[in-house]
């Protein structure tokens, strides 16, 4: 009789002590398990507001690329008439600004100077650079050249179309990557309710020895899974 009643107390001690570990362990992973779905509505959030920056982004840059084509448009519109009047003078035997070699010079009230006074700010630098290589000149390097051919033209909004369209690409980049991230943290939810179920499940079955495989498991799960979860990036 008292050989019965010691194994009766000691399979009690294990009952108790799986029930303890599984009661832990249920705790450990309910609390990882609302870690990881907080961590993933915060990635989700930041997917979502990089993806709408990433948008705005891409209709400045198109604004500011329509900008720029416009004044291009306007700038080479404005060279054409200021060659073909030129042209015009030179033809007609008026002095036209042409000088001897091979550059021009503005003459006051002629057609070509009345255009080149009205070009564009951002065009007359490049204008000016490409009348200091002499394109009027037969000899020299700067003929068949332009000015749009010149460094120094630029345009500004075209720079900020570039800008705004790499600003773009780049919250993209992190808006897949915040996805990727709440993914994860998505993954690990159903692992760690997995390590749930094991774990609850465990303190119901008869078996001893399925109780403490069970349970086992649940706990190698855990620890794996936890070990995995602190390696992904975090926001608070």
């Amino acid at each position: 009789m008292g050989t019965k009643g010691s194994g009766g107390s000691g399979a009690t001690d294990i009952s108790r002590t799986v029930e303890l570990l599984a009661t832990v362990l249920l705790a450990l992973a309910t609390v990882v398990t609302a870690w990881s779905a907080f961590q993933s509505a915060k990635w989700s959030g930041i997917q979502a507001i990089s993806f709408s920056a990433a948008n705005a982004a891409r209709t400045e840059s198109s604004r500011a690329a329509t900008e720029a084509g416009l004044q291009q448009t306007i700038d080479v519109t404005a060279f054409a008439s200021w060659i073909d009047a030129v042209a015009s003078a030179e033809r007609s035997g008026y002095d036209s600004g042409l000088t001897a070699d091979g550059g021009w010079e503005p003459v006051a009230g002629s057609q070509p100077a009345f255009l080149a006074d009205r070009f564009r700010p951002e065009f007359v630098p490049a204008f000016d650079a490409w009348l200091a290589t002499a394109p009027f000149d037969s000899e020299t390097d700067g003929v068949g050249t332009t000015p749009f051919q010149m460094a120094d033209y630029g345009l500004a909004d075209a720079e900020t179309a570039e800008a705004l369209l790499s600003e773009a690409e780049a919250q993209s980049a992190r808006a897949i990557e915040a996805n990727a991230n709440s993914d994860r943290y998505v993954l690990m939810s159903i692992v760690f309710a997995i390590v749930l179920l094991f774990a609850g499940t465990a303190t119901k079955l008869a078996h001893r020895a399925a109780r403490l495989g069970l349970l086992g498991a649940a706990a190698v799960v855990f620890v794996v899974a936890a070990v995995v979860v602190l390696t992904f990036p975090k926001q608070f």
